[in-house]
């Protein structure tokens, strides 16, 4: 006889099945359902975390089957029985932890036959069910509900993004509380730059990324068409992931393939002549389905906002999963971009002509400050993959995921000069940099799962250890660049000076770096998730080793002079996390937790000690809402983060540092998506975030703008230097709101239209550190359409129209200053396309 369990997705596969009664499991038992009405496939799943049961059907008996759900404290097969109500579908139970879904009076036996797939439930790493993710990997490294996750987790699912046709992860994370993706460098010039890349602030400070769970320090960008859903772990991560910024993580699920077969394809176009093709492949390699396969690719050519910047990439992304026995899976995922041109165009603009009136007026978007035929940016880079996991038995599986990254760039770029425009108002000082570099990365994490009981209480246990190994190899050539009339820009006459000896004062500036640095981590950690009735309570802890050796020669030839350094540098830290998690049987969750992060500093203090990693603590606390019958997910939360061991001057060893500073974050944060109806998806979200340096011997130097003053004129002027502590962060909005809802049209002669619209809110942000000088709030406004042809006539079955177009008033605005430079936003962009599924 054959145990291996049917599955969700057969396709009608016709199977005979016995039923053995093995054992009996306490079926009688009661517990706290709340399973709202969805497709009955994803409320079995649900069903099946709640009461602890393997849940299996053959897909055609679940395919376009809806329930009711069911909700309340009730014994097992009562809560399955109302959950079965209407469907047509009975149960039956096989062994002692197992049902299996048959047909009303079926009676099914099992003959010699060896079936492949996955348990029908919802994927905690797939690409998630409208606009609302039931599950999580990322928070706990288990397949956890969202609900029992004591800290802030947002999913952007696959349906959103492709909703609003992202095009980068700045553009997927537009609509996620917590995390500002428009700041320094972000969406500067329209750029569909890869699916990363820039600065990310997440609750006042920078992310930290990941791929599949994994830290990614790969300088090219993953492609929104090979990622399946993006999610953010908003807060301290560092006991689950090591090394990570206090405000959180962002991690990137890559896809792989899928159940059911999968057939696209794609043209697109849009404004600054974009034109783009995409394709999306998934099938079965065997007849039984143990051996399935993925394979996507894009090819994308595209100008920006800023004149002589492009966007030219091609990528392919091919995957495999097999089923290797009913207890054994691998899954295999490659990928490869090769971007001649990035797209990205990281120079700023005066805050003068930008922010403040310029002496003629204001300066364009398509203004550029580089040179053409110089400023470039050219990338490839690869990965390879696999995930493992063997079933030893329904209580422990052993789990390892491994990834080998490589990355080449060569980037050439003239810029604007960090600095204030001349007195005159018009001149800016540009500065040249070449940046040759190449890196690989090797990761890999293996860990023990385990699930068992102590009386009435249940344990989801995990213990594991990881490594992280990054090598670096890089030059970096400065030059000095003539200047530049921002109103009346000139190109051409910029010569670089590379390395050249006896250099004059002009060109005073120009030097050249090389370097190679090695960082090493290994991590050990473990968790459990303690489960009583509606309670969850998770610990977990973490121990680091981490070591770093950098070598780098630097040359200054207009002296003569050249530098070479060596910086060995090793150290340790210990993080952990403790939270707690009560479900009520309405779908109310409230919880509280505490948790820890380090980042490693090198350098050392004035007696030679080296510098302690700096250290994450926050305290949060949040309701999260599920509410029965209803297909939706809201959360809200508040949050107290310090980051300790932060750098500061040490005033009494001048030219040396302390380790006294501290950063200080704390807002809330309040969120809801849903699909509210069959036709109906909808997110929004606000944040508060107040962040400043709570604890500074520093001072920093504020600029001004008066252009009343003889001294100002048309452009910024230094003032004296001010303390640092009790300041703002700068480019960090105290508020931000967003809203986004699309509505597919019910029958009728529009049958098959969809239109959605959102609005996103950015508040005010201080310019520089100084807080001498603010950047104003903006709004903008996104909408589109998406149209099946099929619903028109069967002929065209299968081919989607649609249409996007973000910033809709074109507004201009400024997203973020440093100093005396700003950040232009993206103007309007329209995107559309026509996708072909068979």
């Amino acid at each position: 006889m054959v145990t291996t369990p049917l599955t969700f997705g057969l396709h009608g596969l016709a199977v005979a099945v016995p039923i053995v009664e093995s054992g009996q499991k306490n079926t009688d038992k009661t517990v706290v359902f709340h399973i709202g009405a969805q497709s009955l496939g994803s409320a079995l799943a649900v069903f099946g975390q709640q009461a602890g049961y393997q849940m299996t059907a053959d897909g055609t008996l679940t395919r376009g089957v809806a329930t009711q759900g069911v909700s309340g404290r009730m014994p097992v097969v009562d809560g399955l029985r109302h959950l079965l109500a209407g469907t047509g579908l009975s149960y039956m139970a096989k062994g002692s932890d197992a049902f299996v879904i048959v047909k009303n009076g079926s009676a099914i036996t099992l003959g010699p036959v060896r079936v492949g797939g996955t348990l029908g439930h919802e994927d905690p790493r797939g690409p998630g069910v409208g606009y609302v993710a039931q599950s999580s990997f990322s928070g706990t490294k288990t397949d956890t509900p969202i609900t029992e996750i004591p800290g802030s987790i947002y999913v952007v699912t696959k349906q959103q993004m492709l909703d609003q046709q992202v095009q980068n992860l700045a553009e997927a994370l537009r609509y996620t509380p917590g995390i500002y993706a428009e700041g320094m460098g972000q969406q500067t010039n329209g750029a569909a730059a890869g699916f990363g890349g820039g600065t990310f602030i997440q609750r006042g400070f920078s992310s930290s990324q990941f791929i599949d769970g994994m830290i990614s320090n790969s300088q090219v960008a993953l492609d929104p068409s090979f990622i399946e859903r993006v999610e953010t772990i908003n807060g301290p991560s560092s006991v689950m992931y090591g090394q990570a910024a206090p405000g959180g993580i962002i991690n990137e699920t890559l896809k792989r393939p899928t159940e059911t077969p999968l057939r696209s394809v794609s043209v697109g176009f849009g404004n600054w002549n974009r034109y783009q093709a995409t394709f999306d492949v998934s099938d079965k390699v065997n007849a039984s389905g143990s051996v399935k396969y993925r394979i996507a690719g894009i090819g994308v050519t595209q100008d920006t906002q800023t004149d002589y910047v492009g966007y030219r990439r091609v990528g392919i992304s091919p995957s495999i999963s097999w089923k290797i026995d009913d207890k054994t899976d691998l899954t295999l995922i490659g990928n490869y971009v090769y971007t001649p041109q990035d797209g990205a165009y990281s120079s700023y603009l005066p805050a003068v002509g930008t922010l403040f009136p310029g002496k003629y007026g204001r300066l364009p978007r398509n203004l550029f400050m580089g040179e053409p035929g110089w400023n470039n940016h050219k990338e490839s880079g690869g990965l390879f993959e696999y995930l493992f996991s063997h079933r030893f038995n329904s209580h422990l599986t052993f789990q390892q995921t491994f990834r080998y990254e490589a990355s080449k760039t060569n980037f050439s770029y003239v810029y604007t000069k960090y600095g204030a425009l001349d007195a005159d108002g018009v001149t800016q000082p540009r500065v040249a940099f070449a940046v040759p570099n190449t890196t690989r990365t090797a990761s890999l994490d293996s860990r023990l799962a385990g699930n068992f009981r102590t009386g009435e209480v249940k344990h989801t246990a995990i213990a594991g250890v990881d490594f992280w190994d990054y090598h670096s190899n890089g030059q970096y050539y400065r030059s000095a660049a003539n200047s530049l009339n921002i109103y009346d820009p000139v190109y051409g006459e910029f010569v670089p000076h590379f390395g050249y000896p006896g250099m004059g004062s002009a060109n005073a500036t120009s030097w050249s770096w090389f370097g190679r640095n090695t960082y090493d981590q290994v991590g050990v950690y473990f968790q459990d998730q303690i489960k009583y009735k509606g309670l969850t309570v998770t610990l977990g802890g973490r121990q680091d080793w981490y070591s770093q050796y950098s070598w780098s020669q630097s040359n200054f030839p207009y002296t003569g002079r050249s530098s070479t350094t060596q910086s060995p540098f090793s150290t340790q830290a210990f993080t952990w996390r403790a939270g707690a998690t009560y479900e009520f049987a309405f779908g109310l969750a409230p919880y509280f937790s505490y948790a820890t992060s380090f980042q490693p500093q090198t350098g050392t203090d004035m007696e030679g000690h080296a510098f302690k990693p700096t250290q994450g603590k926050q305290y949060e606390a949040g309701l999260k809402y599920k509410p029965i019958g209803f297909d939706g997910l809201f959360t809200a939360s508040a949050f107290h983060i310090d980051q300790t061991n932060v750098l500061t001057s040490d005033p009494q060893n001048p030219g040396y540092s302390i380790q006294t500073g501290q950063m200080t974050s704390q807002g809330f944060e309040v969120s809801a998506q849903a699909n509210v109806t069959r036709n109906l998806r909808f997110l929004a979200s606000y944040t508060y975030d107040d962040v400043r340096y709570s604890k500074s011997t520093d001072t920093t130097v504020p600029y001004y703008y008066d252009p009343t003053s003889n001294q100002a004129g048309y452009h910024m002027y230094a003032g004296a230097a001010v303390p640092l502590q009790g300041k703002y962060a700068n480019a960090v909005p105290r508020n931000m709101t967003s809203m986004f809802i699309n509505y597919a049209l019910p029958e009728g002669r529009l049958r098959g239209l969809e239109l959605n619209f959102g609005t996103r809110y950015v508040g005010w942000t201080y310019g520089n550190t100084a807080n001498s000088f603010k950047v104003p709030a903006f709004i903008l406004f996104d909408t589109g359409a998406r149209y099946d042809f099929g619903k028109a006539s069967p002929v065209l079955k299968g081919l989607v129209g649609q249409v996007t177009i973000s910033n809709l008033s074109n507004a201009y605005y400024v997203t973020s200053c440093g100093t005396a430079q700003c950040y232009i936003g993206q103007g309007r962009r329209v995107y559309g396309n026509l996708t072909y599924n068979w």
